[in-house]
């Protein structure tokens, strides 16, 4: 379950809360909040529904749904997931860039060289 609790809207929630004002941050939270409860709720029951307690989701999707379906929906989870994990490298470093430069004054940083920075 680690990773699906926080996204990289967080990075940028001040400042849409900036330009927007309170309203729509408190009727986006009234929203979203429900939708991330029950997704969440839901995806740690199915991998606590398993019968081996330390099994991860594809084993317990395999126990569920066989050998084929586990496949299937294993795929499905990463091709969900993955695509996440690069805009939240992205935006990260694009956060931090403007950080760097606009709040701290420094000379721009070589992109290249900050992102293999953080990699390794």
């Amino acid at each position: 379950m680690f990773g699906t609790a926080i996204g990289a809207g967080v990075l940028f929630f001040p400042i849409r809360a900036g330009f927007g004002g309170l309203i729509p941050i408190l009727l986006m939270l009234v929203l979203a909040y429900p939708i991330a409860f029950y997704c969440h709720r839901a995806l740690a029951r199915l991998c606590l529904s398993g019968s081996n307690p330390s099994g991860n989701i594809t084993e317990t999707v395999e126990e569920h749904f066989g050998k084929t379906g586990g496949v299937v929906i294993t795929f499905l989870y990463f091709f969900a997931i993955c695509p996440l994990l690069w805009i939240y490298g992205v935006t990260i470093t694009n956060t931090f860039m403007t950080f760097w430069e606009n709040q701290l004054g420094f000379a721009p940083l070589n992109r290249a060289l900050w992102r293999c920075s953080c990699c390794c």
